[in-house]
This record gives C-alpha cells, structure tokens and sequence, in this order.
C-alpha cells in the first residue's frame, strides 16, 4: 500500500500534522486593486490571501509559510519602488514589508526577481525578516554542486518544535531547498552575464537532498519556482516537477512559474500526476496560481519511528480567494487583512500618483480584446515606438539601410490569466497606469539582423498559439491552451497571412517538428515577397532577442543593438511626443480563408462593445460562458 495516499484527521502518539502554507508568482499583487485599470477588484492581492494564511494558521497546530518566488515584478507599484529606489529610498521594499507583518519562514526567488538588476534585488532582500534561498543561482561554478559559490544561502534547514496527537513537543528539522529556471541567463542576460550564472535543476537537487540530510533535515520541502510540464528528464529544464518529485529524500514540492493551479483537472493529461489527490509521482505538491490568487495548501501527516520522522499521509489544497458565478462574475471568499494593508499604504497611495500622471492622448480606445485575431492598435502603437527608437540608433551606422521590422507579442490576453487579464484603455487622456497596462513588463529593446528566412520561421513559431483548423467542421477552438500569447509576435513592417489547415512547424516549446510545414502565406515587404536570402533588422524585447521562446534568428547571437532604455519607457516618450496616438492602421496580417469554417475565440466579455472594430471578419455570434470569458464565433 503507498502510505502517502491515505490522510488522517487524527494523529496518534508519534505522529504530528506538519502544514506547509505556500504562495507563488505573487508579482507585485499585494491589494486587491488593478492599477492599469485604476479600480479594485477579488480575483488578487496578498492582503486576501492572508485572510487564508491566518485561518490557516489557527487549523493546523504545525505551520509553516513559504513563497515560492516571481514576486518583485508585475504591477505600477513594483516600477514606482523601483524608481523611488533610484532616488533615494531607504525604507523596505513593500512586497518585502507585507511578507514580514505575515510572518514567511522562508522564501525563494523566481525568473522575473532580476527584472530590475542584481543589486537592486540583494537590496530587496536584505530587509527580509526570514531566510530568501536558492541553490542554482550561483557566482561561480565549482567542480560540483556543493562546490558553487551561491548568491543567496541555497537552503534552510528550519528548527521547530511541533505538537504530536497526544499533545507531546517534539524537535523537528524542516529543511527547503530554493531552485529556479535556469532561463534566467538568457530571459534577463543583460542584468546578470558577467556577475552570476546557473545550474541545472536536477543537478543541483541532487546534489542538495542528501546533503541536507547529512546535516539532519527530517523533512525536505522543494521551492522550485519551476512548472508541472514534461515527466522526460533532459539538461536545463524550465518545467521540472515532475523528475524533480522522483529524486530520493524530496518530501514534498512548492511549484509555481506557470500561473496556473495544481491540484486540478488542468494537469490530468499527465501520466506521473493523480491532479486530485496533488500528487507527483506520488509525493504531494502544489502551485497557487498567480497574484495571490490561491493559498497553496500542504497537510502532511508525519510519524517518528526509531528517530527518523517518515511522511504516512498527504492532503493537498490550493484554496481560492475568488469564485465565480454562473454569469462568470468574480466572487470573493475572504476580506483583506487590514495589517497587510495598512503596513504598504504609503507605497500603495504613491503609486497611484505615480500611475494618474497624465503624457498623452489616444483618439479611439487601446485594448487587447482582439490581440490573437486581428492587428492590434495598442500592438501597433508599441511596434511604433521602438521601431523609431531603434531606426534613431541606427543611423550613421552599417545597418542605416537595413529594412527594419517590429515583433511585438499580446502581453495581456486572457488565457492563463483569466477573463480580467486584459487591456483596456479609454479614447481620451493616456496615463502612466495606460501606458503601464499596454506593457507590464520592464523589458528593454534589442534588434537583431536576420534573413528573410528567419521571419518566416519567426512567423510560423508564432503560429503555434492556434490549433489546427480541420475545413468544414464546426465550431473548433481557435486558441491552443497549450501555447501562451506572449509567443504570438505580430512582425510590423510585412505583411502576410496565417493558414491553419496547416499543421504547425514547431511545437509549443518551439522544437521543429515538421519542416515541410507551411503555415504563412504571402509574406511581403513593401509589396514585395520575401526571399530566404533578404536581411533585415527585427526590433523586439531583450527577452526574445536572447532566446526567450525559443525564436529562429532570435539566440543571443544575432543581436546588432543593446538599448539601455526600457521599453515602457521608449513608449512612453513616444507619446509624449506625438500627443495623439491615431487610430489603427489596416490590418498587416490576416488568416487565410477556409472555405467558411466557423471557429470560436475567446476573450473578454467587454469586447463586446468594440465589435465594430471587427468589420472585416466574418463574426457571426457571441455568447458569455461560465468561465467568465466571452466566446466569438469567426467564420473563416
């Protein structure tokens, strides 16, 4: 029988329920609050989440509470602290701050801690009240894992005395092992080359394990801020639950990076998985969602045998803090705690100033309803801004001549995120909360010199977020849940259509799986087609540019110009110094007809309104379902 299947309510003599509180990909998201679009709202914020970490603290009599990293970016507030930061500021970062009045025993750091440099980060941790680990973030490599020399302590073993069933105190070593994406070199390169690297996740874990042990850790808890995805073990895994859960010692996991939730129904493809008890291959593990979304909940039940305390029992939990009603509506199911918010409220005050301030107008709305079917005015507006940035750098330069394009990606469109998880910008006054809900992220701009061949696998890894189309069969959906939106580059400067009765050249992960396929049609430039052998500059973020998403012509070695800029920054000079942004521009790319084959998108129920933006598609119903999101039915 596998023990760690059954769960008792009631310990006996020797035993002990041991609760690990977990929460993960946080980003910035302390109150319930949207800044971009400046109004509350119930589906985030820390503050809610802790209503769950204080009743759960006063269920369980053992208790521990971790979070499992990506908490420094994400929001207006985590830019203004940023920039407060530069001038002067001595106090704690609020994410920082917040964490502190609850209490975390211990915290890792995901990809996005080094959005804002390495310095910047040790700062954010330095005013932590509680250990920040991570074994595979190193400064220099040793002959082995144990050999690195580390950034930050790579685990804490945890002294606590716990309560068994009969009420007797007993000594017991929790030890938390810290691991993150090895990506991080590429995804943040310009922060980090030079001053640290990485290690490989199961290397590193290997290593640590029984290393902790040695040192007498009872129990062994993983903080990986690494997904739930492939159960084949290869070198440099992004997603690495699923081998990391087979390693000998590993107790119990903390996942995260994906925003998505586990236990649930999302993961039951997976062979190494039971998505309803919250087992890997057999150990309990859990991913809180996003935002502070979800509390991630792990009950083990512990016993003592001849001094060694063996997990017997496990029951995973990732508890909401929102559900929805049949219409879709965001329901809360718990209140802020008033402590959390009171601790950040200057922080919180000022960036609402910071993100009110007023640098332009826009003569028609900017949203990201219709990111994935047709060209995208607040895509269209980015692809402007850093494409003039780049040709202004350019000149006087080799590359003065070269043609140069845009690749610009939907940074909110639904999905993972949920049906809020969208741009929205009025036609009027553009702020910085506008200009910071058109690009979240503090990416900086990079060109690269690619052929005309590479754009045309740009554009057909891009096509990978839709699903093949099969002619003449009725309502398929448009959108792989397989693939975020982030991957979908629109490439401003050509034109072209997407054919999805073909089947797609790369896979979700962007490995090429079949090379005779053919997605992009008519690839033009200037009303010219393109040919493998033309060149161009293509304009994109440091993210892309260095590898992220795995991009043809887009590896770190094809990069002709670094910019020092960030990219909400170059959008917003931008603006500023047009004043008006304009109404969008016909659409560069379009999907190539099927013959009248009806498909459904979804997206926003708000989308709604902006209907008449979709004149030149063949939209034929819409229909709001319980998930929150609205469903378009495009004839193609």
């Amino acid at each position: 029988m596998n023990h760690r299947h059954i769960f008792s309510d009631t310990a006996c003599v020797g035993q002990a329920h041991l609760r690990i509180m977990s929460t993960t990909d946080l980003h910035m998201q302390i109150y319930p609050y949207d800044y971009y679009g400046d109004h509350t709202t119930d589906t985030v914020g820390l503050a809610r989440t802790a209503a769950h970490i204080v009743a759960g603290r006063e269920q369980a009599a053992n208790s521990v509470l971790v979070d499992n990293g990506d908490f420094l970016q994400g929001t207006p507030m985590g830019d203004f602290v940023a920039a407060d930061r530069n001038n002067g500021r001595t106090k704690p970062h609020p994410m920082i701050t917040a964490m502190n009045t609850l209490g975390y025993d211990v915290g890792t750091v995901g990809n996005h801690e080094f959005n804002y440099g390495l310095d910047y980060l040790k700062w954010v941790t330095s005013g932590a009240t509680f250990p920040m680990i991570s074994a595979n973030l190193i400064e220099s490599r040793g002959d082995a894992p144990l050999d690195d020399t580390p950034v930050l302590p790579p685990f804490v073993i945890l002294d606590r005395d716990i309560t068994d069933g009969s009420g007797a105190l007993h000594k017991l070593k929790i030890g938390f092992l810290g691991l993150l994406p090895p990506q991080i070199m590429t995804w943040d390169r310009p922060h980090l080359e030079g001053k640290v690297t990485t290690r490989d996740i199961m290397q590193t874990a290997r290593a640590y394990v029984p290393h902790m042990k040695k040192l007498g850790a009872d129990i062994i808890v993983l903080l990986c801020h690494s997904g739930i995805d492939s159960a084949h073990e290869y070198d440099g895994m992004e997603n690495a639950a699923i081998p990391l859960a087979q390693i000998e010692g590993v107790d119990a996991l903390v996942t995260g990076h994906l925003h998505m939730v586990f236990p649930s129904p999302q993961f039951d493809h997976i062979d190494a998985v039971d998505s309803r008890r919250g087992l890997i291959n057999g150990k309990p593990a859990v991913m809180a969602g996003t935002g502070g979304s979800h509390l991630g909940l792990i009950d083990l039940l512990i016993e003592r045998k001849d001094g060694t305390w063996t997990v017997i029992g496990s029951r995973v939990e990732a508890r909401p803090i929102y559900e929805r009603d049949k219409t879709g509506a965001a329901i809360p199911l718990v209140d802020s705690v008033t402590e959390v918010l009171d601790a950040v409220e200057p922080d919180h005050l000022n960036t609402l100033e910071f993100a009110r301030r007023a640098v332009g107008q826009t003569a028609g709305p900017l949203h990201s309803y219709f990111s994935l079917i047709s060209t995208d005015r607040s895509m269209e507006l980015i692809a402007e801004a850093q494409r003039r940035y780049v040709i202004d750098a350019l000149a006087g330069t080799e590359y003065a001549n070269f043609p140069v394009l845009a690749a610009v990606s939907p940074l909110k469109s639904g999905g993972r995120g949920g049906p809020e998880n969208y741009s929205s910008v009025p036609a009027g006054i553009l702020a910085m909360k506008n200009v910071a809900d058109l690009y979240p992220f503090p990416n900086r701009i990079c060109a690269v010199r690619i052929t005309g061949e590479h754009v045309l696998n740009w554009l057909e890894r891009a096509s990978t977020v839709f699903n093949r189309i099969t002619p003449s069969t009725r309502d398929q959906m448009l959108r792989s849940p397989l693939a975020p939106a982030y991957l979908f580059d629109v490439l401003f400067g050509v034109t072209y259509q997407i054919d999805l009765s073909q089947p797609a050249r790369f896979d979700s992960a962007g490995n090429l799986v079949d090379p005779s396929a053919h997605r992009i049609r008519n690839l033009s430039f200037n009303g010219t087609p393109v040919t493998d052998s033309m060149e161009f500059i293509v304009v994109t973020s440091d993210y892309r540019a260095n590898g992220g998403g795995r991009f043809p012509g887009a590896d770190g070695s094809t990069v002709i110009f670094e910019g020092h800029d960030l990219s909400i920054d170059i959008l917003t000079r931008h603006i500023r110094t047009y004043g008006v942004v304009a109404e969008k521009s016909p659409p560069n790319w379009s999907f190539a007809p099927l013959g009248g084959t009806p498909v459904i998108f979804e997206t926003a129920t708000a989308a709604q309104q902006h209907l008449h933006e979709l004149a030149h598609l063949n939209v034929k119903d819409v229909v709001k379902s319980a998930s929150g999101f609205a469903q378009i039915k495009l004839v193609l």
